[in-house]
């Protein structure tokens, strides 16, 4: 695994920034990037949070306000740290030569499973970057993940998650989500990460082309092209063992979209609801009697759509003749009772900025077991509805 701080101060990446980091968005990535490895999502590690003496001034919202903040180094891992923007760089600078070395330093070092050199080994290692990567914003979205800047130089080559800026869980289903303030026109909203994910691929392919004959530039774009069926194959997957359900079927396509339709038609609440239907005996999804404990599938009572997925739903598991006991057992293990919602975050980070970390030590504990009940995460209303101010949280590129 390969080291690197973030916040320490410039680098020769940092362009015309400080190469600072505030507090709060270190506090965020802390603590996010270990909840998703606990979630089962790619992502780097943060080892250690360091908070400094002296001040860092920041414009949180790019309004003219700037003021003082306290800076934060985190104490980052990942396998590696290349992007795809570390081969763009070098292609756009047409420097070749530079742009072979990193080829074939990468193939080399973090590619163990591919056996190909030169020309072959830089298809095959772009292949496996697709599919690991349609893989991981699969993983994204059946957490209800969205990352706020999905640029060549946040993509791992390892397709792990990196740099958590202005991410965000959604509360609510809605795929027009935008986690990131500063994103006006929704480039990077959660039902476009699939889309910007292909985007910054092809961006990758086009700065691996110069390393390749002519005639051979073609096979990017065949293994381009099954991007999308990759990332549809990974998701339905997933969303299938958040049902607990087994095998495949043409039906659970539909299955799924109903449940997200109605989860979206109501406002409902996207993690409790996956919560709730594994919480709740099959008899009882069978009768609809959802309590109102059960806040996010009684939420979607409001359309009378749920009736008619609860109807598909218990005949789907009582035909694959699935036990209930296991079918609730697993969905447990596979949907979180606690992520890191904005609000809950924005509680350890006021405290942090106190002085006070018992918050952020706290959720490093909760989010290390989230589908694991908590009786004081309980207490403390992580596994309730947000409350009302949370909607008026707004993050942004300011770190």
């Amino acid at each position: 695994w390969e080291l690197q701080l973030k916040g320490s101060g410039k680098t020769p990446y940092s362009r015309f920034g400080d190469g600072r980091a505030v507090l709060r968005s270190s506090v965020r990535e802390f603590l996010c990037s270990e909840a998703m490895h606990w979630l089962g999502v790619p992502t780097s590690r943060a080892a250690t949070l360091t908070v400094v003496d002296d001040g860092v001034p920041r414009d949180m919202f790019y309004d003219g306000r700037m003021k003082m903040e306290r800076g934060a180094v985190v104490l980052r891992v990942a396998p590696s740290w290349f992007r795809f923007g570390s081969f763009e760089i070098l292609a756009k600078n047409k420097e070749l030569e530079e742009l072979n070395q990193l080829a074939d330093f990468i193939l080399a070092n973090s590619f163990p499973g591919i056996s190909e050199t030169g020309q072959s080994g830089y298809l095959a290692m772009f292949a496996e970057v697709v599919d690991r990567t349609a893989d991981m914003i699969a993983r994204w979205s059946v957490v209800g993940f969205a990352h706020g800047v999905m640029n060549t130089d946040n993509m791992s080559i390892k397709s792990i998650t990196i740099d958590y800026g202005p991410f965000g869980f959604i509360d609510e289903y809605n795929p027009k989500f935008i986690p990131n303030h500063s994103d006006d026109m929704g480039r990077y909203d959660l039902e476009n990460q699939v889309n910007i994910g292909l985007w910054n691929l092809d961006k990758l392919a086009e700065a691996l082309k110069p390393l390749l004959d002519a005639d051979k530039h073609k096979q990017f774009e065949m293994i381009l092209q099954g991007y999308g069926e990759k990332y549809q194959e990974y998701q339905m997957n997933l969303y299938r063992a958040k049902l607990g359900l087994l095998g495949k079927s043409d039906s659970d396509e539909v299955l799924i979209g109903l449940l997200l339709d109605t989860m979206e038609t109501t406002e409902a609440d996207f993690t409790q609801t996956f919560r709730d239907l594994s919480e709740l005996s099959l008899d009882d999804l069978k009768e609809a009697k959802i309590p109102e404990s059960a806040w996010g599938l009684h939420q979607c009572l409001k359309s009378k759509q749920i009736k008619e997925f609860l109807k598909l739903y218990v005949e789907k598991v009582e035909n694959d003749k699935i036990d209930d006991e296991n079918r609730m057992m697993s969905m447990q293990k596979t949907n979180p009772r606690y992520i890191l919602r904005n609000w809950i975050a924005q509680k350890a980070i006021e405290m942090a900025e106190e002085d006070d970390f018992s918050e952020v030590q706290f959720l490093q504990e909760i989010l290390r077991n989230p589908f694991r009940t908590n009786p004081a995460a309980e207490e403390k209303g992580y596994a309730g509805k947000p409350p009302g101010w949370s909607k008026r949280i707004a993050v942004s590129c300011s770190s």
